[in-house]
């Protein structure tokens, strides 16, 4: 019998890589002679670097970046076991967890942090870099990136124009004469599920940067701002960036990744199932056990329980798919049409969200050991 454990992360208690060993250690005690494989998932967001390290037993790597405030900051990212490919997260050096109430701007904010993590992975040999979006303190439509790639953003003097969302409004020109040149040769995916342009009612600005600090009076000057820099990224490179669909992920980071690189789009959880292989490693697999923090009816739209649930059922129809959730919310039928077998809350009773979070282990190797005692009896009694 064998068991394939790919769950995300349970978010603020468990890796995805702890999850699984924790339904393993459940698996082993109730039936050792049992087969598992483990394979950490992610969906593109928090949590994917140190899935696919796990899952390909790759490396973490530390750098001293700036964060959005160009305050100096350690951030990760990481290299695949494959040695050639990188991943990163852009919110590890751009993130909103380095601002608060106080300090949260995207007039000023910046991604030039990400793209010294970009630099870095260049530096290390590395010529393909997955980026996962998400998670984002910024608005500058991925300018402060590519200016820490070499690209000079000018005002009409020719003086570098202040880095933010802001800062655009001031943008006359665009030299790419300095740009690193490795980005010509590296294969650069942006792994979003976001499908936002770059501006307009659903765009950047009006739809993520409230979150990140903005007013409305700034919403419609950061709006103005990236239609500015759209414009004249179309007059000096000839590339379309304003209204394509998945320009507006991370604050217009994806834009720029688009306009400065020869960069994709790919869903996040579709790129995370294609590295791990999860399909080819599901063929033989009897049961799929899967699941994150919460599972709801927007599981369809793009989570890992749903990526790997339907991913499974393409590769082996007859395999049983299983999610876990730390807590199970509304109109979770729709989920069973899509490839879910069962789905399973972990919390044994309603307790403080911090007690919930310090026992999730404890409650994921409960609960699977629960699932396994109710498979081996009913294998028993067929």
């Amino acid at each position: 019998m064998k068991f394939l454990l790919a769950p995300d992360s349970f978010k603020g208690s468990l890796t995805a890589k702890e999850a699984a060993l924790a339904m393993e250690r459940a698996i082993q005690k109730i039936l050792p002679e049992a087969e598992t494989v483990i394979l950490p998932m992610a969906d593109g967001g928090e949590g994917t670097v140190q899935s696919l390290i796990d899952a390909t037993q790759g490396q973490r790597i530390s750098e001293r970046v700036m964060n959005p405030l160009m305050q100096p900051v350690m951030a990760d990212y990481g290299i695949l076991g494959d040695g050639k490919t990188a991943i990163i997260e852009m919110a590890a050096a751009s993130g909103l967890q380095f601002v608060d109430e106080k300090s949260k701007n995207p007039l000023i904010t910046t991604t030039y942090g990400t793209g010294q993590l970009m630099k870095s992975a260049l530096d290390r040999g590395i010529r393909k870099i997955i980026m996962g979006m998400g998670g984002s303190a910024t608005n500058d439509g991925g300018a402060g990136m590519a200016e820490a790639l070499g690209v000079r953003f000018l005002d009409k003097k020719g003086r570098p124009i202040t880095r933010g969302g802001g800062g655009l409004s001031t943008l006359a020109e665009i030299d790419i004469s300095g740009l690193d040149p490795r980005i010509a040769d590296t294969e650069i995916i942006i792994a979003s599920d976001v499908t936002n342009p770059l501006v307009g009612e659903i765009g950047a600005s009006a739809v993520f940067a409230p979150q990140k600090g903005a007013n409305p009076d700034m919403v419609r000057q950061l709006d103005d701002n990236l239609r500015h820099y759209a414009d004249l990224i179309k007059a000096s490179l000839g590339k379309e960036i304003a209204e394509k669909a998945g320009a507006g992920a991370a604050g217009g980071l994806s834009g720029g990744l688009l306009a400065f690189t020869d960069a994709t789009i790919e869903k996040g959880i579709e790129l995370v199932i294609r590295i791990t292989g999860l399909m080819e490693k599901s063929k033989d697999a009897d049961y799929v056990l899967t699941g994150e923090g919460g599972i709801d009816f927007q599981t369809q739209y793009g989570k890992t329980p749903m990526g790997v649930a339907k991913a499974a059922k393409k590769a082996n129809p007859e395999t049983v798919v299983i999610a876990l959730g730390g807590y199970i919310g509304e109109q979770i039928d729709s989920l069973y049409q899509k490839g879910i077998d069962a789905i399973f809350g972990i919390l044994p009773a309603a307790i403080p969200l911090d007690q919930a979070l310090l026992s999730a282990a404890a409650n994921v190797e409960r609960t699977t050991e629960n699932i396994v005692r109710l498979i081996k009896a009913d294998k028993a009694v067929g």
